[in-house]
């Protein structure tokens, strides 16, 4: 557990300004920016930005965002939390990080996944009735690719490639690339098999329910003969110096976030007793830096992670607060989880 490295993980979610209103999309990025700086400074071992193509969220190129921070930043890791790969090209999305890579000398990562939502599929013109294939055909492609060498390929889903070379080549030699699950114990084979690592993305419910996923991606690399990783997870999260404030300031712009994705899912609106029993028995961490490091670090023991992110934005929580957070997060919440799963 000595080795566990901590992430902060961001949607561009459209925060308010501290006059109230609602950021634009550009204010919204370059407020990311500012927090990927914070948390470099502050020492934080990733930050990782998603890939959402909807009105409140600003972030629709992880890739150009994190070569801004790129140049702003020393040390931090700089990912992706996910690239969409199923509705983007392998070989596209394989230059932009290599170029990241190299604006970063060598921070740069990608984390591969199908994404939460579908509105990139018809956006880039791609069938949802191919949804598996997409993502099955791209990932082996793109296992291909980071070999670096000259690739020929062929599928259903793009042009063939006969003998391609990519560039650019990253100065290494090798881009980090993990793949994010939502679930499927399908996905956790398939990632197994490519020998990634695991990125699980667990939203809601006890992080028990996923020790069995834990079990399946190591046994299954144990049979495919590939690299069982240590295992990471992201789950939400929100810190100011109390627990009383941090729910006051979080729950009214997570409600209003989460009753806009249930409409289109057919959820009922979240009640403030079911926001509750999440964070004091499910998989959002929202309290004091005590309270946040305390439940971080039993889940951490709890699946064996390696990495925890923390994704510290949620609707339109201000600017000011999410700056707070992140903060709290570096400076008082990954020592003292350091300190209790020591």
């Amino acid at each position: 557990m000595a080795d566990i490295e901590f992430g902060l993980d961001t949607f561009g979610d459209i925060p308010q300004t501290d006059t109230g209103e609602l950021a634009s999309h550009a204010q919204a990025i370059r407020h990311v920016v500012a927090e990927a700086v914070l948390a470099d400074q502050l020492g934080i071992e990733v930050f990782a930005v998603g890939e959402h193509h909807r009105p409140e969220y600003a972030i629709s190129s992880p890739e150009t965002v994190l070569a801004g921070i790129a140049t702003q930043t020393e040390r931090i890791r700089l990912s992706s939390g996910v690239t969409v790969l199923s509705s983007d090209d392998p070989v596209r999305v394989f230059q932009r990080f290599a170029t990241v890579d190299a604006l970063s000398n060598g921070r740069a990562e990608v984390i591969l996944g199908r994404g939460s939502f579908t509105e990139s599929f018809p956006l880039f013109g791609y069938d949802m009735n191919d949804y598996d294939t997409l993502f099955e055909e791209k990932i082996e492609l793109f296992s291909r690719l980071l070999t670096e060498r000259p690739v020929s390929w062929s599928g259903t889903t793009r042009a063939a490639l006969h003998d391609a070379d990519v560039f650019p080549k990253t100065e290494s030699g090798h881009l980090s690339t993990w793949v994010g699950v939502g679930g499927s114990p399908q996905s956790v084979v398939r990632t197994a098999q490519y020998g990634f690592p695991l990125m699980l993305a667990i939203i809601g419910g006890s992080p028990e329910r996923f020790a069995p996923y834990t079990d399946l991606y190591r046994r299954a690399a144990e049979q495919f003969g590939t690299t069982a990783h240590p295992i990471g997870m992201h789950s939400p999260g929100f810190i100011a110096r109390t627990d009383d404030e941090a729910k006051e300031i979080f729950f009214p712009h997570y409600k209003v976030m989460r009753d806009r994705i249930g409409a289109l899912r057919g959820w009922p609106p979240v009640t403030r007793a079911e926001f509750e029993n999440e964070v004091e028995h499910g998989s959002m961490y929202v309290g004091s830096p005590a309270t946040v490091a305390r439940r971080m670090a039993s889940a951490i023991a709890t699946l064996g992670a390696g990495r925890f992110d923390l994704i510290y934005s949620a609707g339109t929580t201000p600017m000011s607060d999410r700056m707070r957070a992140v903060e709290l997060y570096g400076t008082e919440v990954v020592p003292l989880v350091r300190d209790i799963l020591a």
